[in-house]
């Protein structure tokens, strides 16, 4: 059955490889971008010559206006949603806690924890079935590093993909009686733009001896499971926190 879905951040990455996994079960997608129209019009193209639609829309996770904005403009483009893939965030070059630029911490903050939070605001206001809506699915990306800490490199984003796992956890049991599910995806070590982002492009050979499949992951293979979770395969799926990382 065709669905209508939103994704933050799906310029790139994992967010662009689960737009065109939708587009090819000819799924509507809104294709949210921060600034790299360029990237989130690529996206759309995808989108569309695999089979789906597909809109690109600017906005700031982080402005609670441009997030009402970004959902008006999906659904007026393709109608009521059926899912929100809670993608966007952000990374910041590595370093130990002492050495972290306060303000840099504080943009990474606002953008993964308020900004997720607005976005899953709005999903809750748009699907539960006591607003009017029809239910639906929110898949929230939170990461490994949630439960591995990240020492040495990126503390502050472990803490703030541990606060998407807490978030998760309650909105699941908030939302379930207004028809929505919840859940979070926690990637590990997947070949995507991020680790150029962290000033470690080669970042992916320096851990793989510590993955036990031996390889980093592709966005495919998430994106994949970002599906399945949108999906009505897994209706009896909500509050699952999903290991994505080879066995690490």
């Amino acid at each position: 059955m065709s669905k209508t879905i939103l994704i933050t951040g799906a310029s790139r990455g994992i967010g662009a490889a689960t737009a065109r996994l939708a587009g090819e079960r000819g799924w509507s997608v809104g294709v949210n971008y921060a600034g790299n129209r360029d990237a989130a019009e690529a996206t759309v193209n995808a989108v569309e010559a695999a089979g789906g639609k597909a809109v690109a829309i600017q906005g700031d996770v982080a402005d609670a206006a441009a997030v009402t904005a970004l959902f008006d403009a999906t659904e007026q483009a393709f109608g009521p949603l059926d899912g929100v893939f809670n993608n966007a965030g952000i990374l910041r070059v590595a370093s130990k806690i002492a050495d972290m630029d306060p303000a840099v911490s504080r943009r990474l903050f606002d953008t993964n924890v308020y900004g997720a939070f607005l976005v899953a605001r709005e999903a809750a206001r748009r699907m539960s079935t006591s607003r009017g809506g029809k239910g639906g699915s929110l898949v929230n990306m939170s990461s490994a590093a949630a439960r591995i800490g990240s020492p040495n490199e990126f503390i502050d984003y472990a803490a703030s993909k541990g606060a998407v796992d807490a978030m998760t956890l309650g909105l699941a049991k908030e939302l379930g009686p207004d028809g929505v599910r919840v859940n979070a995806i926690r990637p590990g070590m997947i070949d995507t733009e991020i680790h150029a982002d962290s000033g470690k492009p080669n970042r992916i050979e320096e851990f793989k001896h510590a993955i036990p499949l031996g390889r980093a992951g592709s966005a495919d293979e998430v994106g994949e499971l970002v599906i399945w979770l949108l999906d009505d395969a897994s209706s009896y799926v909500s509050g699952a926190l999903i290991d994505v990382g080879g066995g690490r």
